[in-house]
């Protein structure tokens, strides 16, 4: 038996949640059921995942458990950028091997194209719109890393416009960066309506239990997955709650359960969008890691997110908004002091699972149980793909993404506690504090 030692936690003041069109949640589980299919997490990847099983498996039923609210956990709370190109950090040019790259591009286009399909397949109100994006950047260092990408997209092929400092208010509103390379292929999105739509959009022989927390597992021929009202047993387990997958007793020790923090603007008046000018719909991420990433939605808000913590259990801790929320205040004046009055109406975190190679997990995890783990930041697209290979992989399917996917090594090791926790403490301050004007 497999204890769940920590169960997801999130904060309640998520602006994307508050913001999207609420939804009635499907009850909880009670009682015990059996099932072939049993998949774990209900944010992109499960959702990609229970409706290509779905597909693929027509007469079955699929079960898809969900231990919050749909929309209320990691996937609703991240900046919502579905980003189309490969952007390796780790290779000089960002982009690194032509032949990787190129695989990544297919992957993350496969899941942006999936996405739009079903949104306009289901009519899912989340604002959803191909808007490109700026990566920007204000200290010599930041220009650097975006003349170092635009070799890459050479490279690779792919379209860009850079743009100078002195041009940049006609496209954001503020004067605070000195340069910007735009992409025109990623799409915005509201990532909680997305995820709430594509929740009420499933085929009908799946059946979504939300509020529903395994807290114990035990492994054999099948799989028993127990909560607080009953148990379920799964013929086939598919985990996709990310991080959330070590407590379920595998890749444990590789991947990291880092927070990030936002905060979003009350509406503009009008009087404020005419001072604050440029285009009335972007998004804008920078050219540090560890910078400042901002939007400007539908509805006139201004949304800006920076600030890291590590948070081993993979819970929220409020302490961390009470301290970001200050930094997100003093990123909003120095880049649009045009705008003095402007109050935060919410503050919120969300978890990626990271792996230090950045490597996700594809495939079989033990006999009957399976995993597309750790999206490393890139849940939106890369999660709704893996969700869909996974499924189509278990109905006998093979082509070069399923490939490319199953040769992946996977998340690699992390040294063992307390010294993971320093080190990534320390590299976590280091970075903002080295991201300096960039944050």
């Amino acid at each position: 038996m497999t204890k769940v030692t920590s169960l997801p936690a999130d904060d309640v003041t998520c602006g994307w949640f508050h913001l999207s069109q609420p939804r009635k949640p499907k009850p909880h589980h009670v009682g015990n059921k059996n099932a072939r299919w049993v998949i774990v997490g209900a944010g992109f990847t499960g959702l990609a995942a229970a409706r290509q099983l779905a597909l693929n498996f027509p007469d079955e039923e699929i079960v898809l458990i969900e231990a919050q609210e749909v929309g209320f956990g990691s996937s609703g709370r991240n900046a919502g950028f579905a980003i189309d190109l490969p952007h390796d950090i780790g290779a000089d040019d960002y982009i690194g091997d032509l032949d990787t790259a190129n695989i990544s591009l297919k992957l993350n286009l496969t899941g942006q194209t999936m996405l739009k399909t079903l949104v306009e397949q289901h009519r899912i109100d989340c604002h959803l719109r191909p808007s490109g994006k700026y990566q920007a950047a204000v200290e010599d260092r930041g220009v650097a890393v975006l003349e170092a990408y635009r070799r890459g997209l050479d490279k690779l092929g792919q379209p860009y416009e850079m743009i100078r400092g002195e041009d940049l208010p006609g496209h954001i509103g503020t004067a605070f960066y000195r340069q910007a390379l735009f992409t025109p292929g990623t799409a915005l999105i509201q990532p909680a309506a997305l995820v709430k739509g594509l929740a009420d959009s499933l085929p009908a022989n799946v059946t979504l239990y939300e509020h529903t927390a395994i807290t114990d597992v035990q492994y054999g021929e099948k799989t028993v997955l127990t909560h607080r009202s009953g148990r379920i047993v799964a013929d086939k387990l598919l985990l996709t709650n990310n991080a959330f997958g070590a407590r379920f007793g595998f890749l444990q020790g590789t991947m990291l359960p880092i927070f990030t923090y936002a905060s979003l603007t009350r509406p503009l008046t009008a009087d404020e969008q005419a001072r604050l000018g440029g285009k009335e719909f972007w998004g804008l991420i920078p050219a540090d890691p560890f910078g400042t990433t901002l939007r400007r939605t539908h509805d006139n808000r201004i949304l800006v997110r920076n600030s890291f913590s590590y948070n081993p259990d993979g819970r929220s801790n409020p302490k961390y908004l009470e301290r970001f929320v200050s930094r997100h205040r003093e990123s909003f004046e120095r880049r649009f002091p045009m705008l003095p009055d402007v109050a935060f109406d919410y503050t919120w975190g969300g978890s990626l699972a990271i792996a230090r190679n950045h490597q996700g997990y594809f495939g079989e995890l033990a006999p009957n149980v399976y995993g597309a783990l750790c999206c490393n930041g890139l849940g939106v697209t890369r999660g709704t793909v893996t969700g869909a290979l996974l499924a189509d992989w278990l109905t006998g399917q093979r082509n070069e993404l399923i490939d490319f996917l199953l040769a992946s090594p996977g998340p690699n090791r992390n040294p063992p506690q307390p010294f993971l926790s320093v080190g990534v403490n320390a590299n976590l301050l280091w970075g903002q504090r080295r991201a300096g004007m960039e944050a």
